[in-house]
């Protein structure tokens, strides 16, 4: 994907946050368990967060030349499969999702993984 389509992404992804941060706070805060709405909070916070790497790393890849995509598809499905699951997780009370969140954990991971290594290739040339 160009440069640019990742930015609308993150432009999706960043007002999704803030929506998401909204609807918990205000639509939520007295109806989930106090371990629910943390649950919550998490999803919201590692969803801002990893956006905000998407669009880091979007502006990196203007200084170094690195392969992103590999890089920003490992924090969009991190988002997707951590964020997600933990959403519906609560939302829904089907705690079997739980099961899924780590993975997007390990998507997470591979994207800073995938980070280092792209950008510690370029300190060679």
């Amino acid at each position: 994907m160009e440069n640019r389509k990742w930015i609308l992404v993150s432009a999706v992804l960043g007002g999704l946050s803030v929506a998401m941060g909204a609807f918990g706070s205000h639509g939520l805060s007295g109806v989930l368990s106090p371990e629910d709405f943390d649950i919550y909070r998490i999803a919201v916070r590692y969803q801002m967060w990893h956006t905000l790497a998407i669009l880091a790393v979007v502006m990196v890849s203007e200084i170094y030349s690195i392969r992103l995509d590999r890089i920003l598809w490992a924090f969009l499905l991190g988002i997707v499969l951590f964020s997600g699951s933990l959403y519906i997780l609560v939302l829904t009370q089907q705690r079997w999702l739980g099961a899924v969140t780590p993975l997007g954990g390990v998507s997470f991971v591979g994207g800073w993984i995938l980070l280092f290594f792209e950008v510690w290739k370029t300190l060679k040339e």
